[in-house]
């Protein structure tokens, strides 16, 4: 299919033609979560603003990529940057020992009061304004049955709709509730929420990733060379019909836990791979990023419950069907991605400061980039319609 294409530091893969016949249509722009790694997308949204960019009509955004959506409907640039630089690398956020040794969660509440306040202080008002006419959207995943939910940003509730889009599983303490409904993280159910985006009528959808997807416009020949040094694989990036099978398996015995998992994983791992494989189950998403984490607890005495172990299967799941979405779009729509030029150096969690800045430098690329080709496409648009007047 020619309705998807790719935009990444000073590279672009697209038929321009192609995207200029959706490009008057209703334009959606969607961010991924990422947990720190979403830094990159701070920079991509700091692009926009500081271009005065902004063509789209609906917002959707999953975890940290839903709260640097408000910050880019705020309009306050770096106000996304100085949340994850600043605030997320305190450890009043997230102290490994403490969480190892005291199970303290993720200070969630004290960075979001934080971003609220001086000298941050998100201009909530300022966002409301700039959605007037349009609609912004956090995804969600309901606590009951694992289902994507989509809550509206900015509203009088905006605080508790971000706190249920990033309330990470054994990160956070409990779900989060809104409006009488109990919320996890967004990233279990909807980690792209692009179907959702196409479902609610938007035909120009722009994908902001915090990871190197599977595409097939994407080549060897057409990646950098530092992307095509990191071909060693690890678990998690895996063939996703191996890890379900894997699964499957596992489960129905129901006597392997986490830290077995990853190592079975590892111990199997270690072959090249095609670069289309390389990223599919990235580092960047969900629980993944974090796995560290998830096997120091482990150590000390949590296992792999039933609950946990249906979020994973539904991540799976839903992740392999969104991917098949991105790279085979419906034919009634156009699928863009803003990726970074080279996988991220961040973690979810524990990044150093060198590593962030790199990868918010590789967002401001990525998101000038983006704006020089939708520009010329505009034009292009203009120009082939008054041709045809």
């Amino acid at each position: 299919m020619d309705n998807s294409g790719l935009v990444w530091g000073n590279n672009a893969l697209y038929k321009q033609q192609m995207f200029a016949k959706y490009i008057n249509g209703k334009n959606a722009l969607v961010a991924q979560g990422g947990g720190q790694r979403s830094i990159f997308t701070a920079g991509v949204l700091d692009a926009f603003l500081y271009s005065n960019f902004d063509p789209f009509k609906t917002f959707y955004g999953t975890s940290a990529g839903a709260l640097n959506l408000c910050a880019y409907l705020c309009r306050q640039p770096e106000i996304g940057k100085s949340f994850l630089l600043d605030l997320t690398t305190d450890d009043r956020f997230f102290n490994l020992f403490s969480f190892v040794r005291q199970k303290h969660y993720i200070g969630l509440d004290w960075a979001l009061n934080k971003i609220c306040s001086p000298p941050y202080k998100l201009d909530i008002d300022m966002g409301k304004k700039m959605l007037v006419g349009r609609e912004a959207y956090a995804a969600v995943t309901r606590a009951d049955n694992f289902h994507d939910d989509y809550l509206p940003m900015l509203a009088t509730d905006w605080l508790d709709v971000i706190r249920a889009t990033c309330a990470i599983p054994n990160l956070v303490s409990r779900p989060i509730s809104v409006a009488g409904e109990e919320f996890v993280d967004g990233g279990v159910s909807a980690s792209v929420p692009v179907q959702e985006a196409w479902r609610q009528g938007a035909r120009s959808i722009i994908v902001i990733r915090t990871e190197l997807p599977e595409h097939p416009l994407l080549t060897r020949q057409d990646v950098p060379e530092s992307v095509l040094k990191h071909d060693k694989e690890v678990w998690y990036r895996s063939p996703i019909d191996n890890i379900q099978s894997f699964w499957n398996e596992k489960l129905d015995k129901g006597k392997k836990s986490i830290e077995d998992f990853i190592d079975e994983r590892v111990g199997k791992s270690g072959s090249d791979k095609s670069l289309s494989r390389l990223e599919l189950l990235n580092g960047g998403r969900w629980l993944f990023g974090a796995d560290n984490v998830y096997r120091l607890s482990h150590l000390l005495g949590n296992q792999l419950d039933a609950g946990l172990a249906d979020m994973l299967m539904v991540h799976y799941q839903t992740y392999a069907l969104t991917q098949e979405f991105i790279s085979n779009p419906p034919e009634d729509c156009y699928v863009m991605q803003i990726i970074p030029e080279e996988p991220l150096r961040s973690s979810s969690l524990m990044s150093s400061t060198e590593d962030l800045l790199f990868d918010y430098q590789q967002g401001l690329n990525s998101g000038y980039r983006f704006i020089d080709e939708y520009q010329s496409t505009r034009k292009l648009k203009i120009k082939k319609g008054a041709q045809v007047n």
